[in-house]
């Protein structure tokens, strides 16, 4: 059983940066691959990037590819998803999710998740 609890959300002006992070709790959190998910008003849930349990593998959504870093430290039971160059269009939800590391090509469905964090908001205004 894994917890995940986000924080670091806030508001921000346009072309600024945020990072959030991802405690978690209970155990194994090593053996398992992690995502950020996002979702705004109005719209679906989407795959934002992921993380393979080592660290050594990382993926992107195309549209933060380039602005957003994704990373892990395995001794401290976390995740960060760093963000950069911020515009109106990244406002929603930011939800942590990790699944058992299986495969890369999971990494991207949130119908693969099994544990999810409660989320934190990024509101980007210009």
């Amino acid at each position: 059983q894994v917890q995940l609890v986000e924080s670091g959300g806030g508001l921000v002006q346009t072309g600024g940066s945020l990072r959030l992070s991802c405690a978690a709790s209970g155990r194994g959190f090593a053996d398992y691959a992690v995502s950020w998910f996002r979702q705004a008003p109005g719209k679906d849930r989407e795959f934002v990037a992921a993380i393979n349990w080592s660290g050594t593998g990382t993926d992107y959504a195309d549209d933060v590819q380039g602005r957003f870093f994704i990373a892990r430290d395995n001794d401290k039971n976390s995740a960060i998803l760093q963000m950069h160059r911020l515009t109106p269009e990244d406002t929603a939800v930011y939800y942590c999710a990790a699944q058992l590391d299986s495969s890369p090509a999971k990494y991207r469905g949130a119908q693969w998740m099994e544990y999810w964090g409660k989320g934190t908001q990024v509101t980007v205004f210009s």
